[in-house]
């Protein structure tokens, strides 16, 4: 299709939180607005409460936005369509017993799958297609694989299989929330190899969540930071880590060493205090942590600058080239 797949507009997601007699409301994502192009995968990066999940979460229909839209393949996505729009736009959680059963034969999910979002495949091929599932995400013998319980296979192949669960309705995009994070390091190289094979054989986009800079750097094509809901940094993947325009990025990169990343130093001490997300004042979110806070950071919210065509960032203090 000509356009990106996915285009978020506007998105927010407000909680309420406290008791009877006072209340207020916890911004988890504000005013996101990012797109996904057919083929592609974008990481969406920060630490915990960035509301990295939470946008996942009201893509996938589990939440319903506060406000904002987002269009799905060229039509606009409500309340009711987000049930709809689900097999096209599967979620890989971050613990795989969440989308697999744990007292049923691995075969059982993947069949059903094909029995509900695939209507082109006959009762009598649904099994090789299975088999043709697992094992395109490298589960082998596949025909062996979808006769065990999930209790016999490792963490990385339970993984694989929510993969394979995802790609059996046949989606146009996935949604991968931290899928290697509950992984030893020695293997989560192997299923970032997977989403990358899925993207160019499958043709799939990928919304790739992660904490991990490293892991967003080898599988991305774009990255786009979040921080306490709102995004403050975007582009591909080459210009934010090699040339990192948000502080809060250059604050990641700094606290996460990799010798596979540009040596970033960050502009002295970060303050740590946590960001106000229960009914945030106006100003920069990122203000009470950063160095080079100035006093209109504190008064009103950065607009983006363009850094390039395809790089922004959302800083007073960015310096346009």
């Amino acid at each position: 299709m000509n356009g990106p797949i996915l285009r978020v507009q506007g998105m927010t997601r407000l909680f309420r939180v406290g008791g009877f007699r006072s209340h207020g409301q916890l911004h988890a994502i504000d005013d996101v607005s990012f797109e996904v192009a057919p083929g592609e995968i974008v990481a969406l990066v920060g630490e915990s409460g960035s509301g990295k999940s939470t946008i996942a979460r009201v893509l996938a229909g589990l939440y319903p936005p506060t406000s904002g839209t987002f269009v799905f393949e060229g039509k606009a996505v409500g309340r009711h369509e987000s049930r709809a729009v689900r097999g096209d736009m599967p979620m890989v959680f971050q613990d795989p017993f969440g989308s697999i059963n744990p007292v049923l034969r691995v075969g059982h999910g993947l069949l059903r799958s094909l029995k509900l979002h695939r209507p082109d495949v006959a009762k009598a091929q649904r099994f090789a297609e299975a088999v043709r599932l697992v094992e395109k995400v490298g589960l082998t013998p596949g025909d062996e694989v979808l006769r065990r319980y999930p209790h016999e296979l490792s963490g990385g192949q339970r993984q694989r299989l929510g993969f394979a669960q995802a790609l059996a309705s046949r989606p146009s995009l996935i949604l991968a929330d931290e899928p290697v994070s509950m992984l030893d390091v020695s293997i989560r190289i192997g299923l970032l190899n997977v989403m990358k094979e899925l993207r160019d054989s499958e043709r799939v986009s990928l919304l790739y969540i992660t904490h991990d800079l490293a892991s967003a750097r080898y599988v991305a094509d774009r990255m786009i930071v979040l921080y306490a809901g709102r995004i403050v940094e975007e582009g591909t993947t080459d210009e934010v880590i090699g040339s990192p325009q948000h502080p809060y990025t250059r604050l990641l990169m700094s606290s996460a060493p990799d010798p596979y990343l540009a040596p970033t130093t960050f502009e002295g001490d970060d303050l740590g205090e946590p960001p106000k997300v229960i009914d945030p004042g106006p100003g920069c979110r990122f203000a009470p942590r950063c160095p080079l806070a100035m006093d209109v950071c504190r008064l009103s919210t950065p607009e983006f600058v363009a850094v390039s065509l395809t790089h922004r960032a959302a800083c007073y203090a960015v310096e346009v080239p």
